[in-house]
């Protein structure tokens, strides 16, 4: 098999010279075309069958199809916006131009020159008068890449899956449209779009471990960033009061369905609010994603229907441990809630701190059964070093995640603003990091500084993007929504059984 793909290999490089010794460039600089496959359809859609377009026109794409043989042959040529059919002919082209651009092979790219006529089964076609190698492709493309079982070969080369697959690159179309949909609702609302640094001096703003670097110049580590949350706050104390920050975040962690090592994060933060406004806001941004998507609340994901429509249920997290968990952990002891969780099964936590055992019941009995969109509100104290304490309760915190579909999609906080509380939480988490806790925060004394200045009372949000794209784009895994998903290097360098079914084969 390997030497069957090798001789279509060297037959497309013998092809190659063929094209260099006709006198064709198989890689010219550039290629002027008077518009694309959608603006075909759009300028001709009148044109009648026996009718040719009264000017030529010149379109370029790469090879997807061919059939017919002979005098003549039709291929399909796709651009960026969608597909033309090419019609070509001996007569027309001459012998030794039909010749050789029968030659061209699937996936080769092409500029043609020539009038627009409509076929007998309807469809615009461009007769070719004159034609253009524009790049020759050396390596073939797979005959059976689409549907896979296994996708890990679309991951892997994507580049191969967005010309194979209409519906891969249909996913990332709607991708940016819900980003620029966020983008756009934000800076409605008079929110700001900030930078702030990728290479940090401290791990913080989440928990989390981070990937670990090194500045040789200034001879010190640097963390690659798990949040920008810190940044974005002292942006606050600065007098920045509406801001925003869509970028790359970096977490040390494993890989599943729902995780990637590097993702987009979306963090926002509005001073004078706390979190009940900023679930309103959360509500509001998510369906101006969605409805730049779909005309309808209710959509489909994984077989299952989710409804949008406001508003959102909110559920304290003891509630819902009761509710859904079949625990009652309200006013019980640290020793009676570690018995609750031995007789869930949960085991290995006896030295971590009891609001951490909370957590990890909660992301076992509640979160994976909460299917409609849900807010969480209310979590214990110990988890959430940077939020304010529950007006009612000091051992809460005014914090909530939204779910859906047993993933959480956003999180969020009324804004710890007391630089002496906040001192004394990190101060916590630093005897935690300290004890082995590779995730917990950092004691950042530049932050603290900041806060010393005075950050007015504010409410801040943190929206996994990639999750929203999968959760409305109906995508299963999140490795669907990244054009490209961290994989492991291939073992060896042999080609897979379907890399070598090949379709001009």
């Amino acid at each position: 098999m390997a030497e069957e793909l090798s001789e279509l290999l060297r037959v497309r490089r013998d092809k190659l010279e063929e094209f260099r010794k006709a006198g064709r460039d198989p890689y010219p600089y550039k290629y002027v075309r008077t518009g694309t496959s959608a603006d075909i359809q759009k300028k001709y859609a009148d044109l009648k069958g026996e009718e040719d377009s009264p000017e030529e026109v010149s379109v370029a794409g790469r090879i997807l199809a061919k059939r017919g043989h002979g005098k003549a042959f039709f291929m399909h040529i796709n651009d960026g916006e969608g597909r033309t059919q090419i019609y070509a002919k001996l007569d027309l082209l001459g012998k030794e131009k039909y010749e050789l651009f029968e030659k061209l092979d699937i996936g080769d790219f092409v500029g043609i020159k020539g009038k627009v006529f409509r076929t007998r089964t309807g469809e615009l076609t461009v007769r070719v008068s004159d034609w253009t190698l524009l790049s020759k492709s050396l390596h073939p493309l797979p005959e059976k890449w689409h549907g896979l079982q296994d996708k890990e070969l679309r991951y892997r080369e994507r580049y191969v899956d967005l010309m194979i697959n209409p519906e891969t690159k249909e996913v990332f179309l709607k991708r940016f449209r819900i980003i620029k949909a966020m983008r756009k609702f934000l800076e409605g609302k008079g929110f700001l779009e900030v930078e702030t640094p990728i290479l940090q001096v401290m791990q913080g703003g989440a928990a989390a471990k981070p990937f670990e670097s090194y500045h040789d110049a200034l001879d010190m580590p640097l963390f690659l960033r798990i949040a920008p949350e810190l940044y974005l706050k002292r942006l606050l104390v600065g007098g920045f009061e509406k801001i925003f920050e869509m970028g790359r975040v970096f977490r040390n962690e494993g890989i599943s369905f729902k995780h990637n090592p590097e993702y987009t994060m979306l963090e926002v933060y509005e001073a004078y609010s706390d979190y009940h406004d900023v679930m309103k806001l959360t509500e509001e941004m998510v369906l101006a994603a969605l409805k730049e998507i779909s005309p309808e609340l209710k959509i489909e994901f994984k077989g299952e229907t989710i409804d949008f429509t406001l508003p959102w249920r909110r559920i304290p997290l003891i509630e819902a441990l009761r509710e859904y968990g079949g625990v009652d952990i309200e006013n019980r002891s640290d020793d009676e809630i570690r018995k609750i969780a031995k007789s869930k099964g949960i085991e290995g936590f006896e030295e971590i701190g009891i609001g951490k055992i909370i957590n990890v019941l909660y992301d076992k009995l509640v979160e994976p059964n909460l299917r409609q969109p849900t807010f969480i509100i209310d979590y214990p104290l110990e988890t959430s070093p940077l939020a304010k304490k529950k007006r009612d309760n000091p051992r809460l915190v005014e914090r909530f995640e939204l779910i859906v579909a047993g993933m959480e999609l956003a999180n969020a906080f009324s804004e710890l603003n007391d630089p002496l509380d906040q001192r004394e939480r990190l101060k916590k988490q630093a005897e935690l990091k300290a004890a082995g806790d590779l995730e917990a925060e950092s004691m950042d004394e530049d932050f603290l500084r900041a806060l010393e200045y005075g950050m007015p009372p504010a409410g801040g949000l943190g929206i996994g993007i990639d999750r929203l794209v999968m959760l409305l784009t109906n995508s299963p895994s999140i490795r669907d929504v990244l054009l490209f998903p961290h994989m492991r290097p291939l073992a060896e360098a042999a080609p897979k059984e379907e890399e070598m079914k090949i379709l001009d084969k």
